[in-house]
């Protein structure tokens, strides 16, 4: 095949007529190998720089979807401004947390899954569509979840039939749950859920939702060491998108640092954060 593909200079017939609207479908029947769960792993665990923490709010008229910045390896910071908030189309979004360079892959890999089928179907996939490929990618990872090279990302976007903001987590096997009003994940989720948890209401703002979602990691990161809080001297800040109607946005770096700064600043005042209501 690799021969006469050199000498006409064309692609096979089978790579030009899919017989799978599924990306990893059509990976799997001509390069098996190239799919990360396919790959031999030397036995045992396997230590890597691992991501964390994503936290995602919802808001009437869409959602937002942020990161810190931080990866560790064992007790080391691996990595202080890695991204690991990424779109996976124009209306959608992926954070990932867990293992680092393999969710980078896999974010990768669902970009074009997405957009393969786009292309060969001529229409987009509806958001509990793309909810259910991510979760089939999850699942072909278990293999090496089980090595300890875990990827367990958080998924929002638009939902252009519902018109709102939805939310998607996993787990290690690829079970999806839907998510409502706000949700975490990584080492610091449970520090940062607990942060939404009593800040969280129905009627944010878009602003008030980025605000939320900047609290949720400074407090997972008073808390957990393998989370990064905002580096004011190295002007290292979270990273926050926001999905609407208008589609996938992510904050520019002097919207984030301004957010980060205010939030830092308060902090300054009440260490523990802006307090909720006893009633």
């Amino acid at each position: 095949m690799e021969a006469n593909t050199r000498s006409t200079g064309r692609l096979p017939a089978a790579f030009l007529t899919p017989g799978s609207s599924s990306f990893m479908d059509f990976l799997a029947d001509h390069s098996p190998e190239m799919l990360p769960g396919n790959r031999k792993l030397p036995e045992g665990i396997v230590e890597a720089p691992h991501g964390t923490t994503i936290v995602a709010a919802t808001f009437p008229g869409g959602v937002v979807l942020a990161g810190d910045r931080r990866a560790t390896m064992g007790n080391m910071i691996a990595q202080r401004d890695i991204e690991k908030v990424f779109p996976a189309d124009e209306y959608s979004a992926v954070g990932i947390a867990g293992t680092a360079g393999l969710a980078v892959e896999m974010v990768k890999l669902f970009q074009l899954e997405l957009e393969h089928f786009e292309k060969v179907e001529g229409a987009t996939l509806s958001l509990e569509g793309k909810a259910n490929r991510l979760s089939t990618m999850i699942r072909s990872n278990l293999g090496m979840a089980m090595q300890g090279l875990a990827v367990v990302p958080l998924f929002a976007g638009w939902d252009e039939g519902k018109e709102k903001g939805r939310i998607f987590s996993y787990d290690v096997t690829g079970g999806r749950s839907e998510e409502h009003g706000y949700a975490a994940t990584g080492s610091g989720s449970i520090f940062a859920r607990g942060s939404m948890k009593k800040l969280y209401r129905d009627d944010l703002t878009e602003q008030q939702a980025t605000t939320l979602v900047v609290q949720a990691l400074y407090d997972a990161a008073d808390d957990d060491s393998a989370t990064g809080g905002p580096d004011l001297a190295r002007r290292i800040f979270p990273i926050v998108t926001v999905i609407t109607e208008e589609g996938f946005r992510r904050l520019t770096e002097a919207e984030s640092s301004d957010l980060a700064r205010s939030v830092t600043e308060r902090r300054l005042e009440q260490p523990d954060g802006p307090r909720a209501a006893l009633l």
